[in-house]
């Protein structure tokens, strides 16, 4: 049940990345989003689905949404991995 828990919250994610997102959606793809928005790498998204991958659900979401709190335009260190 766990496992299904955490294959759903990846492919919501997924389905994010290939819809919404900025940098790899469908505004990317069809060009109304000429440069890059996500000041890290990886990416909130991808960060997020190693981490519960990593640690579970609960605190892979947990470090998701510290990254994407942390998130700004004058953020110093743009590459942050999963630690």
């Amino acid at each position: 049940m766990k496992k299904k828990i955490e294959n759903i919250i990846i492919f919501l994610i997924i389905f994010y990345q290939k819809t919404l997102s900025l940098d790899t959606g469908i505004l990317k793809q069809i060009g109304l989003v000429k440069k890059p928005v996500c000041v890290f790498y990886p990416s909130c998204s991808n960060y997020t689905i190693e981490a519960i991958q990593k640690y579970g659900v609960l605190k892979g979401i947990y470090l998701g949404v510290l990254r994407i709190l942390r998130c700004h335009p004058w953020q110093k260190n743009h590459f942050d991995p999963l630690k």
